[in-house]
């Protein structure tokens, strides 16, 4: 049952439903939330231009540029321009726009320049962009700047975020790729799929969007291919016969991090199916980046927008800068941003201005903040390492097997509070390298599948199969042993009643007498039907009144010496006519089972006396109803007459189980050998004697001295079936001149 939860857990992580992953994603943010708690290495050169709901109005009241109206919400790119000339005259190590600048904008205003000429708008920002050299863009695939921006500026970042299907965004992949425009054409007229383009050593593998027909492009050893195949002989300027079937435009934050630590993203070691990007840099610096088998890694998120470790300004602060400097107001400049990193993207709240979302820092945030803690991330070579899935099975499989055997090793409560602690204990070591190493273990399998269905399963499989062997076990000894014997036995881990080898002291009582008097009693009633000529429907219920009186007085004896058993923690076997069998060692140990067999039989013995003398004393009142019933025509009853126990007492090896099946007779008894001893010992007994073996006098020797000093040797016998005579000895019960050695043993 154990394996089969397991190989059901194991598959379904295999298939991993998106439920279940959904499920996980939440403990990982609320590890990450954790984590915040907890001090960690930040890039301290970072910062933030903010483009505000202020911004918006400050440049829309047009007194930043000296007019009386401003420019509405899509602003001339020559702010853009002036925000990098400031940036740069404070000495920004670099600047990153979280803006896309698709297409050219001939219709935005002019700018003077200071010698009084004038230049487009978009011209004076890729001027700017060109004069600082430390410019990143922001790029999609979909949306890819201008050419004249992108000539201008230092590289492209991409900024395309893929959140989780919770709508989440936790990872960002490592970068895009910016195809050919011969590879585009393809894609377009042909139906190629390049979101799904292979590449492989030598070759990119093309899959079309419709069917399963593949098209393969070669590539050279530097990894070009040949324009001819798809342009023909004659291939137009600016292009050249063998080219880059594209180039990767890395994630915007990376570039940022890239440039602050001179990683040379351009050789970079890629390597998805063994879940690695390698990056290095000078003096034998490198950044071995975590990635799954589509270029995806986790972001180390740990900087919002608000955070007090992040430099920040608003546009119009930026801007209003640029205007002091520009008119020589050096009392008033500020170099906040020299030698830093800085992203310029908005807060705004506006339609096409606001890019909120959740991260599993907060449920809704700017999502610009993300450029930040990837540069963080890699500035820091803080990764987050989700495990592979085969150390995730492992995990499983361990956490599933302590389950298994605490809670089939341990009692109800042990096993609950071992697998609480398990569950603690592992939660809390998640928790812990998250903080420390920002290791991403799984949680929701192992705890939930794991521990939880695993524990859940065999507690139930173990309270249903313990039940109904309680239920066995209360069948078959609530009537033969004590209460607090069954209770011992149901307390019991394991209940060993399917047959074992014990040493155990057999007891053998036998009701001395009772054979003759049902005789007489049958007799009587005889006697009266034929002197009385009583009719036989009559006499059938004269002779079944003596039975059953004769039946409640063997059951009076019998039971009086069950109840001397259980009272002294024996095992009573069962009824052989008015015989009684039990035994002591079995099913619950008694080191002392000998002394405790033969102190059962002398107040079994006494118990018979005492039941005599209470039987005798009714036999007046006994006299009186028979008078009455031989008036009224009715048999007399018989008068109370004493009966007497022979008991025989062994020890020995026997062999102890249940018998029988649950479908008939089962029941725990004992046989062998030294089972048939007792009972010719109690063969030997005669009336109100007790004999017991050599073996039963030795353990009296051993843990009742006392006990055995009163016990009185008797000649040896030769019981029916036994080759050697046996040593016995006569127990004495009562104040009474011990038999001497070698009287008739016969006689009480």
């Amino acid at each position: 049952m154990a394996l089969s939860v397991l190989a059901l857990v194991c598959g379904v992580r295999l298939a991993n439903p998106e439920f279940f992953e959904r499920l996980e994603r939440i403990t990982y943010d609320a590890r990450v939330r954790n984590a915040q708690k907890f001090s960690a290495p930040v890039a301290t050169n970072l910062a933030f231009v903010a483009m505000q709901d202020s911004s918006i109005k400050a440049i829309r009241s047009g007194k930043l540029f000296g007019r009386r109206t401003g420019y509405g919400l899509y602003w001339p790119r020559f702010i853009y321009g002036r925000i990098v000339e400031e940036l740069s005259a404070q000495g920004a190590r670099e600047m990153a726009f979280d803006v896309l600048f698709g297409e050219l904008r001939p219709d935005h205003p002019s700018v003077q320049m200071a010698d009084g000429s004038t230049i487009e708008s978009d011209d004076f920002f890729a001027l700017q962009m060109a004069q600082a050299g430390n410019v990143t863009l922001a790029f999609t695939p979909e949306t890819i700047p201008a050419d004249l921006f992108t000539t201008n500026a230092q590289a492209l970042g991409d900024i395309s975020t893929e959140r989780d299907s919770d709508g989440v965004l936790r990872s960002v992949r490592c970068y895009s790729l910016k195809w050919h425009p011969v590879f585009k054409s393809a894609a377009h007229q042909l139906g190629v799929d390049l979101d799904h383009a292979r590449i492989e050593t030598g070759q990119i593998v093309l899959p079309l969007s419709q069917g399963t027909n593949l098209i393969t492009v070669k590539l050279d050893q530097n990894g070009n291919f040949d324009l001819e195949p798809f342009l023909g002989a004659s291939i137009p300027a600016p292009f050249k016969r063998f080219e880059r079937p594209f180039t990767r435009v890395w994630d915007l934050g990376l570039v940022m991090a890239a440039q602050e630590l001179k990683l040379d993203l351009d050789h970079a070691k890629i390597d998805l199916p063994g879940g690695k990007i390698v990056l290095t840099g000078p003096n034998g610096l490198q950044r071995v980046l975590p990635v799954d088998d589509q270029g995806f890694f986790y972001i180390n998120w740990q900087l919002t927008a608000e955070d007090p470790r992040l430099v920040r300004a608003t546009i119009e602060e930026v801007l209003q800068q640029d205007n002091d400097r520009l008119h020589n107001q050096t009392n008033l400049l500020k170099d906040i941003f020299r030698g830093r990193l800085v992203v310029v993207g908005s807060t705004a709240q506006g339609n096409d201005l606001t890019d909120k979302g959740a991260t599993p820092l907060e449920k809704d945030t700017f999502l610009v903040s993300k450029h930040w803690n990837v540069a963080n991330s890699v500035i820091t070579g803080r990764f987050i390492h989700r495990v592979s899935l085969p150390v995730e099975l492992l995990i499983i499989i361990l956490l599933a097997a302590v389950t298994c055997w605490v809670t089939w090793q341990l009692r109800a409560i042990g096993a609950i509070l071992a697998v609480v602690l398990l569950l603690s204990g592992y939660t809390g070591l998640t928790f812990l390298l998250f903080v420390k190493f920002r290791w991403w273990l799984p949680l929701f399998y192992p705890t939930i599948g794991a521990v939880v269905m695993q524990y859940g399963t065999l507690a139930t499989y173990r309270v249903m199969f313990e039940e109904r062997e309680k239920r066995r076990v209360r069948s078959v000894f609530s009537k033969v042993v004590s209460p607090n014997v069954v209770s011992e036995l149901l307390d019991t881990n394991i209940m060993a009643l399917n047959g074992a080898s014990r040493e155990v002291t057999i007891f053998f009582a036998d009701i001395r007498g009772f054979t003759s008097l049902t005789d007489q009693a049958q007799e009587q009633v005889a006697d009266f039907v034929r002197h009385h000529e009583v009719d036989l429907v009559t006499a059938d219920k004269y002779f079944e009144a003596a039975a059953r009186e004769m039946l409640e007085m063997v059951n009076l004896y019998l039971a009086a010496v069950a109840d001397v058993i259980k009272k002294h923690g024996g095992t009573l076997d069962k009824y052989i006519g008015d015989c009684v069998m039990a035994f002591w060692n079995a099913p619950t140990p008694n080191e002392k089972h000998a002394l405790a067999c033969v102190e059962a039989a002398i107040e079994a013995q006494r118990a018979i006396q005492a039941l005599n003398e209470r039987r005798q004393e009714l036999n007046y009142e006994r006299e009186l109803e028979n008078r009455a019933r031989v008036a009224a025509g009715l048999p007399p009853r018989p008068l109370h007459v004493a009966l007497h126990l022979g008991t025989g007492i062994n020890t020995g090896l026997v062999t102890v189980g249940l018998m029988g099946s649950d479908q008939h007779i089962l029941n725990y008894t004992v046989f062998g050998r030294e089972v048939n001893l007792a009972s010719r010992l109690e063969g030997e007994s005669g009336s109100g004697r007790i004999i017991i073996s050599d073996t039963t006098y030795n353990h009296l020797l051993r843990h009742s001295p006392a006990t055995a000093s009163k016990c009185v040797e008797l000649f040896p016998v030769k019981p029916k079936g036994f080759l050697n005579p046996v040593r016995i000895y006569e127990v004495p019960w009562q104040e009474a001149k011990s038999t001497p050695f070698g009287s008739d043993p016969n006689q009480p």
